[in-house]
Parts: structure tokens; C-alpha cells; sequence
């Protein structure tokens, strides 16, 4: 198996932060792996809506999820304040794959990170549809190439 290299803070444009709730974590005392998707959708949906003007209630299209992965290096644990890094690594024409990582605040390195894909889909049928360029636009902005998942 590799070793994952944790990403660092200056590799994200956008930090979202997030405060962990009590509910977050489970019996064992640390924040349950599931909810970590929560905070990867939180904050890519954040940097949409406070980013590129997507109204999440009003616009034509919505972006689904189709694909997301997460690797846990540190665990969090409720009361702690989280910061989530967002960059897009790829754009295509109806899909955005977002490069996420979770940062305790105040640490310089991932204590989990991952990715995370929205295809964007016409609100009512639900077909694949192109990004508006306005949003391509704004997103390009958070446009960064990211090295292999893991290294050696």
C-alpha cells in the first residue's frame, strides 16, 4: 500500500469553515468517517453558492453527486472548528471534480482529504446539462492541478 502525503493549506484558494457538532461524533469519540462527506459537500456546495451566484433553490440546473473519495489521515473530534480547502481539478462541460481536504484549525497539513464530482443535470429532467459559462468563469478561478492521490 502507499503512503498518502498530506496536502497543505497553500494548495487551496477557498477554506470553508466548518464548526463539528456533538452529533458528529460516534461512540468511539472521534468524528464518524461518513460525516467527513458531509463537510466535503458542505464546503464545494459553498464555494458554488458564495462563488459563482448558484442559487441552490431557484437554478435550472442542480449538480448530483456521482463520485466521491475520502482518506483519513488525523481524526477530528467534536468540539473542534474545521477548515475544508476547495479547488476544481478538472471542468468539464457538465461535470466539476473538486480537490477537498480537512485542516484542523490552525494546522498546516490534511488531517483527511479526497475528491469529490457533481455532474449538473437540468433541474426538472434530471439530463446531463453544460455548465453556464458564468460558473465555468468563476470556477476557473479555483482551477489547480493536484499530484497522485498517494506517493510513494
Amino acid at each position: 500500500m502507499m503512503k498518502t502525503t498530506p496536502r497543505t493549506r497553500n494548495q487551496y484558494a477557498f477554506i470553508f469553515p466548518i464548526q463539528t457538532r456533538w452529533a458528529d461524533n460516534d461512540i468511539y469519540g472521534h468524528v464518524n468517517n461518513v460525516t467527513y462527506y458531509s463537510y466535503f459537500d458542505t464546503a464545494a456546495n459553498a464555494l458554488l453558492i458564495q462563488n459563482t451566484g448558484f442559487d441552490l433553490q431557484h437554478s435550472p440546473s442542480i449538480g448530483l453527486v456521482v463520485e466521491s473519495m475520502c482518506t483519513f489521515l488525523e481524526e477530528l473530534s467534536y468540539p473542534e472548528i474545521i477548515e475544508v480547502g476547495v479547488a476544481i481539478r478538472k471542468l468539464g462541460n457538465s461535470s466539476v471534480c473538486y480537490d477537498l481536504a480537512i485542516f484542523k484549525q490552525g494546522k498546516e497539513q490534511a488531517s483527511a482529504q479526497g475528491h469529490f464530482v457533481h455532474v449538473f443535470v437540468d433541474r426538472q429532467t434530471r439530463k446531463s446539462t453544460s455548465i453556464s459559462d458564468e460558473m465555468r468563469d468563476a470556477l476557473s478561478n479555483y482551477l489547480h492541478v493536484v499530484e497522485n492521490e498517494s506517493s510513494a
